[in-house]
C-alpha cells in the first residue's frame, strides 16, 4: 500500500489560505493572499522540490486545481516543478467540474473519497496532495494521511482558512523532520501517531 503525503504552507496562526498570489483564494474577504512569497528562499524551494519529486501521483481539491491547470501547462521548462507536476497522473476531488480535463493526465474522482483514495493508494507509491485545503481536512477527518510536510512561516495575519479548523478530528502525531531555513521558516515533518493522550496535572 501506498502514502498519502500532504504538503502545506502555514502561518504561525495556522492560516493556509491563498500562500502564493493576492487572487489566489478571496473567499471570505481573505486579503492576505501572497503572504508566503516574501519569506522564500533558494535553499527551501529546493527541497520542497526534493520533497514533491517522490510523488507519483497527485491529488487536488478544485480550487487548487483550477490554480494548478491555469500556469503549470505553460510555465517556463527550467523550472523544476514544470515537467514534475504536467507528468504525472493528477486525480482531481470536484463536484462541479466534468471530465475531460484540460489539463493533461488528469481525472476526476468520483464516488466515496474514502474508497477511492484507498484505491489511489494501491495503485501508487506516494500520493501528494499541494495546498487543496478543504480537500486536506476530508483527508484528515477520514484518516487517510500518512505524512504531512508543514511549512511554518514567521507571520500571524489573524484571518484566513486553517488546515486544523473546526470539525478537526483529535489526533496525536510524530514528528520525524525539523529545518529552520532562512527568513525563519520551519519544516516539519510528521506522522499519525493515533488518539491523543491525557494526563491531570492535578494528580
Amino acid at each position: 500500500m501506498g502514502k498519502l503525503i500532504v504538503t502545506e504552507f502555514l502561518t504561525l496562526d495556522g492560516v493556509a489560505q491563498a500562500p502564493g498570489e493576492p487572487d489566489e483564494d478571496r473567499e471570505g474577504g481573505f486579503s492576505h493572499g501572497g503572504w508566503q512569497m516574501p519569506l522564500l528562499d533558494e535553499e527551501s524551494g529546493a527541497v520542497m522540490f526534493q520533497q514533491a519529486s517522490s510523488m507519483d501521483a497527485l491529488l487536488l481539491g478544485r480550487k487548487t486545481y483550477d490554480i494548478f491547470a491555469g500556469y503549470w501547462p505553460k510555465a517556463p521548462a527550467d523550472i523544476p516543478f514544470t515537467g514534475l507536476l504536467n507528468g504525472v497522473p493528477k486525480y482531481v476531488a470536484s463536484r462541479t467540474l466534468a471530465e475531460p480535463l484540460d489539463w493533461a493526465n488528469s481525472s476526476l474522482v468520483n464516488g466515496d473519497l474514502a474508497e477511492r483514495v484507498t484505491e489511489m493508494k494501491a495503485r501508487h507509491d506516494e500520493v501528494h496532495v499541494i495546498g487543496s485545503l478543504d480537500l486536506a481536512q476530508s483527508l484528515l477527518r477520514l484518516g487517510l494521511v500518512d505524512r504531512l510536510h508543514l511549512w511554518l512561516y514567521p507571520v500571524v495575519l489573524g484571518t484566513g482558512k486553517r488546515l486544523f479548523g473546526e470539525g478537526t478530528v483529535p489526533s496525536a502525531l510524530r514528528l520525524t523532520e525539523s529545518v529552520t531555513h532562512a527568513h525563519g521558516t520551519l519544516q516539519l515533518t510528521y506522522e499519525p501517531a493515533g488518539a491523543p493522550a491525557y494526563g491531570d496535572a492535578a494528580a
